[in-house]
């Protein structure tokens, strides 16, 4: 029987298995799908807001040719802090069930069993989309995941959200000459745009380069033209493709099946002692953004990365 066994392979599981390696204990970390499997997807021309320093985790040094790294770069930093400490990780392995036992649990996954002691979950946020719940939403032509702007050229392009991801998405599909519209749904681009970002986009919109709807949501999409409800009535747009930065959430379906109690205010936030991480089930711990629940601002890698130090001296005093 493993000591632990950490789901999520992002930076916060990394380091969690770094500090169970440190600890003695036995561990493995299952992820469903590449290493850093969220940071991977995040668009290709990324820049974190955080400086390199701050998303260190084991130890390791972070350089970066900028104060703050892209997405190259991290995807780089975390393999190599892997191969490092000879991480003991298994990718392309999705947890299926997780049962409990006398003494610890059972997890099964798409390629084997184990049995553990102690369970961290790891999961981030960043696997499922939050829906605008409007017809079309599944039509080939809409995304909630942005990749690269080349894709998009000269292409009647709407994208939804205010925060960064959206903000990014704008102005690099402008940039590669797409026809950009902006769907706001308060009155302006969020408070937590990156600084040196924020006022380029806001010189677009008042350019008139990107044509922004604000206290505005989308309320149908068809092949070749959407509808915006404004505060004016509904307008109708030529649409090509629609890029929906509306937010991700945890897997709460994972959380309930494993009886962590959340928070009933909407906002879903999952019972755990922040001194321990340990959830309302004995054994089971959270550790990063999943520790937010719906509020996924909140958590990032520079906060939450001592999360795999508590979990281990609490599991060490139960030894």
């Amino acid at each position: 029987m493993l000591d632990v066994v950490i789901i999520g392979a992002g930076p916060i599981g990394l380091a969690c298995g770094i500090e169970a390696q440190k600890a003695g204990l036995s561990y493995v970390i299952l992820e469903k799908g590449c290493l850093v499997n969220s940071l991977y997807n995040y668009p290709a021309n990324m820049t974190f807001f955080s400086t390199s320093e701050r998303l260190e985790i084991g130890g390791v040094p972070f350089t970066s040719l900028q104060s703050k790294p892209n997405r190259a770069e991290a995807l780089e930093y975390y393999r190599r802090v892997t191969m490092h400490f000879q991480l003991q990780v298994r990718l392309f392995e999705a947890v299926q069930q997780v049962q409990p036992l006398n003494k610890g649990f059972e997890v099964k996954t798409t390629k084997t069993e184990y049995t553990c002691k102690h369970l961290i979950l790891a999961t981030g946020f960043y696997d499922i989309p939050v829906r605008m719940n409007v017809p079309g939403e599944d039509l080939p032509k809409v995304t909630h995941y942005y990749k690269d702007p080349h894709f998009y050229a000269f292409q009647h392009v709407m994208v939804v959200g205010a925060n960064n991801s959206a903000v990014d998405a704008a102005l690099e599909t402008y940039r590669k000459a797409a026809h950009v519209t902006m769907v706001l749904k308060h009155n302006d681009i969020g408070e937590r745009v990156k600084y040196w970002v924020r006022p380029d986009v806001v010189n677009r919109i008042a350019e008139g380069s990107i044509k922004a709807y604000t206290n505005a949501t989308v309320a149908a999409i068809r092949e070749q033209e959407a509808d915006i409800q404004t505060a004016d009535g509904l307008v109708t747009i030529p649409n090509d493709f629609v890029i929906a930065m509306t937010g991700y959430q945890p897997n709460f379906d994972l959380l309930n099946q494993l009886g962590i109690a959340l928070s009933d205010d909407g906002k879903m936030h999952p019972q755990y002692n922040p001194e321990t991480m340990e959830t309302n089930v004995p054994g089971i711990y959270l550790a990063g953004v999943v520790c937010g629940g719906m509020d996924t601002h909140v958590w990032f890698i520079e906060n939450s990365r001592e999360h795999a130090g508590l979990i281990m001296q609490h599991i060490a005093t139960k030894a």
